[in-house]
């Protein structure tokens, strides 16, 4: 048996690999479960955001509490958008904190 051909097929496969798992992960479209799970709730969160935005324009007093919104700060204005009901999905008995968040934060865009 040839140890010096062995050795050479097994450090060309394991840099063949190497490789490939850089191009896969850096150019070929690769991602990690947990990149995965992380894209599918931000995908959610934003699908949940258009419903939410959805909510607030059929309130009738959207007008007087798109000035309130603007008028809290940063960080009051998520439990704002919680307190309205306009965060709270159909079926659900409590908004979601950062389907909140993204509506607030849209709700100001569109002003």
């Amino acid at each position: 048996m040839n140890w010096g051909k062995i050795k050479v097929g097994f450090w060309s496969a394991i840099g063949g690999a190497i490789v490939l798992a850089i191009i896969g992960f850096n150019w070929g479209g690769w991602v990690t479960g947990g990149t995965a799970e992380g894209m599918a709730a931000d995908a959610v969160v934003d699908r949940l955001t258009l419903i939410c935005v959805a909510q607030f324009t059929q309130d009738p007093e959207q007008a007087q509490k798109i000035n309130e919104l603007k008028k809290k700060d940063f960080w009051d204005r998520q439990k704002y958008v919680e307190k309205q009901g306009w965060a709270t999905m159909l079926g659900e008995t409590k908004p979601d904190s950062k389907v909140a968040d993204a509506c607030a934060n849209q709700l100001l865009k569109m002003t």
